[in-house]
């Protein structure tokens, strides 16, 4: 579905984001592993490791996308490496929760520098390269984006802001055969959510349709659909994979 395309997954060493990546690597894509901090250049190394075993080809480039040029550089690396760039999944995210009247300034201002300014960063320089032969870029809001969280204003707030971004980007680059979509995943089973008290598990599950958590493979098969031609006539899209929890 993906051959001979070059995509880069911000935030792709663990999680949601690796899942994106090993999934577009076994469809033919080449895939650039994207991780923060020199002290994850081990398990970056092992993601790329395990997708060129299975016959993939994989590329890791240090980079913190909330940093205007480090996001660049990435972009740039990318295309210097691969020749060009077909699909952006900007993924990269974190949280620090907290209850709005203990919430720090600094708490708040990295939140959305990483979660909403990183997707601005990787977006802008990624459209010099993409507006000239087209492409995908996919973002990864929250279905917290939608529906506002207790002890996520910060988080809520990044997600809902790329929501706006995404549709905004979508109108601006459609003429270009650039497509710019976004997926709000629910309560995904990963690390942070396996950390959870069986209680909050039980209550979360409660309020899901489906009953259950997804998995990250629920989310990189959205991805996957974006990305590819199969989608070639969606754009500012919001996709949520989330069990029906906020239909």
């Amino acid at each position: 579905m993906l051959a001979d395309k070059v995509a880069i997954v911000t935030g792709s060493v663990r999680g949601i984001g690796k899942e994106v990546a090993m999934l577009y690597a076994k469809h033919g894509a080449k895939v650039v592993i994207n991780y923060t901090s020199h002290g994850r250049g081990q398990e970056a190394k092992k993601v790329v490791d395990e997708i060129e075993a299975s016959g993939g080809t994989a590329l890791a480039v240090c980079a913190d996308v909330s940093q205007f040029e480090e996001a660049k550089a990435l972009i740039s690396k990318t295309v210097e490496h691969f020749g060009k760039l077909d699909i952006l999944v900007n993924n990269a995210g974190i949280t620090k929760d907290m209850l709005i009247l203990r919430m720090t300034e600094e708490e708040f201002d990295r939140v959305i520098a990483v979660n909403l300014k990183g997707v601005f960063n990787c977006t802008k320089h990624a459209s010099r390269v993409m507006l000239k032969a087209g492409g995908s870029i996919i973002n990864m809001t929250s279905v917290v984006g939608i529906t506002g969280n207790v002890g996520q204003a910060n988080y809520a707030a990044s997600k809902a802001g790329v929501i706006g971004f995404t549709k905004s980007v979508a109108r601006e680059f459609a003429q270009k055969n650039v497509r710019v979509n976004a997926i709000a995943p629910g309560f995904i089973v990963t690390d942070m959510t396996d950390s959870l008290a069986d209680s909050i598990k039980e209550s979360v599950t409660s309020s899901i349709p489906m009953k259950r958590f997804g998995s990250a493979k629920d989310v990189a098969n959205a991805a996957l659909f974006l990305g590819s031609e199969l989608s070639s006539y969606i754009t500012g899209e919001i996709i949520k994979v989330d069990g029906g929890m906020a239909m």
